[in-house]
């Protein structure tokens, strides 16, 4: 994976991803079943990430920087400074919510950890359960 525009995708592959019916209303039923699914980690306002696995969406939200001890990133696994890397909150759950390590340079530290290593994070997060309470 020496180019690093394999990991970008379209706006109309993350429609066809995340919002099915939505792409197949503007584009028809025309489907790529030989594309792999979206895997990848985007930066999203105020300084969130979006973790994307096929038609599942995670948040990250950042936590504000405390103590002063180096961090190893969960995804490239490389220790940092706390003004490389910054620890998030992902919720997984009505009640469950996981604490992740990431490199603040999400295109090198995704290019160091490779699909395998998205793959790995993917399923440490994956699948994230309905955050509503049902009235059963």
């Amino acid at each position: 994976m020496s180019d690093s525009r394999r990991s970008d995708h379209s706006v109309r592959d993350l429609l066809r991803e995340l919002f099915p019916d939505t792409h197949r209303e503007l584009f028809g039923d025309e489907a790529a079943p030989s594309a792999a699914p979206t895997l990848g980690l985007y930066p999203v306002a105020d300084g969130r990430l979006a973790l994307v696995h096929g038609d599942q969406l995670a948040e990250f939200t950042p936590l504000d920087p405390r103590g002063r001890n180096a961090l190893h990133c969960d995804l490239c696994h490389f220790t940092r400074s706390r003004s490389e890397a910054g620890v998030y909150r992902v919720r997984v759950g009505a009640r469950r919510t996981r604490y992740v390590t990431l490199c603040l340079n999400t295109p090198a530290c995704q290019k160091r950890a490779g699909a395998h290593g998205l793959q790995n994070l993917a399923e440490r997060i994956f699948p994230v359960e309905p955050s509503f309470i049902d009235d059963h």
